[in-house]
């Protein structure tokens, strides 16, 4: 019968199979091909052109013995923690003031998830401008009359890497708010009847209550935003290059730097390879927590 079943199904369902035959190519042979690849040239000792030899893990100790890859992930991780708290925090309030069944609710929904529609170039030319000395908001000031005021974190290198997270907070505080909206509006109207009559404070019900309710959303934030802040390059060539020095430097540049500019394929591929695990480690406890763990239920 099962046989059976699976040939009746197959009839059926040839033609949307047969329309996902390309997609599917392309996901194992592009997506799936070049990702192994770059795997395996990793331990090689490829540098303009791939070789197929073997090497070992040098590359990856030439990788973490070069100052400028250990300065970007020293980076990353402070730009990863800011901008994740800093977004989750921001992010749930704005979903709890929209919550609150505000008027003109879905002009403020668009507003706030506006900036996440715009592409990471876009942000960071803005946001260049913004803090440019000499067009920005210290120009503006300057101009009003007050010429001692400085703002010039762009190009200070102790200050360069906040401007990359309030840029990059303001592209995805909106992400935040809608997931969380999504998620407080799935919540019975009758639990906050409850806590009314128990004389339960609003914000002892939010972190009590709500935010465990809220565990999946909360999940899936932090993974997209984590997969995002791995991959950040955009945002940050567009307001800082990288620089000053390497003060702005993130792991997703320096492997694009090697890779196109200094055509070192095994560093580049080591690099992205790191970072690929990276992903992988965030991803599998999603991935287990909600499907495999759910399915052995």
């Amino acid at each position: 019968m099962n046989v059976i079943a699976i040939q009746v199904h197959l009839k059926r369902n040839s033609f949307a199979y047969l329309a996902a035959l390309p997609m599917a190519l392309t996901v194992f042979v592009a997506y799936m091909g070049t990702m192994f690849w770059s795997v395996r040239l990793s331990f090689s000792s490829s540098r303009m052109l791939p070789k197929d030899d073997f090497v070992g893990f040098a590359q990856y100790e030439r990788l973490f013995n070069t100052s400028r890859w250990i300065s970007s992930l020293e980076n990353l991780l402070l730009i990863a923690f800011l901008f994740l708290a800093i977004c989750f925090v921001l992010g749930f309030l704005l979903s709890v003031f929209i919550d609150q069944k505000i008027k003109a609710e879905s002009f403020f929904r668009t507003v706030f998830l506006f900036p996440y529609a715009m592409s990471f170039i876009v942000t960071g030319l803005v946001w260049q401008w913004i803090f440019n000395p000499q067009l920005g908001v210290q120009k503006t000031v300057q101009a009003l009359g007050w010429e001692s005021f400085k703002f010039d974190w762009i190009v200070d290198p102790d200050m360069v890497l906040y401007t990359v997270v309030i840029a990059a907070v303001w592209q995805g505080a909106g992400l935040v708010m809608a997931l969380l909206l999504a998620g407080l509006r799935g919540i019975d109207d009758d639990l906050w009847k409850a806590t009314k009559i128990d004389g339960i404070p609003a914000w002892r019900v939010y972190i009590s209550i709500i935010l465990p309710m809220l565990r999946p959303m909360i999940i899936t934030t932090v993974v997209l935003l984590s997969i995002s802040i791995i991959k950040m390059y955009d945002v940050v060539v567009a307001m800082t290059g990288g620089g000053p020095g390497v003060a702005s430097e993130v792991p997703a540049k320096f492997i694009m730097d090697n890779l196109f500019e200094r055509a070192n394929i095994g560093i580049a591929t080591a690099a992205s390879t790191v970072m690929l695990s990276t992903i992988l480690c965030l991803i599998a406890p999603f991935i287990y927590s909600n499907y495999i763990k759910k399915q052995g239920r």
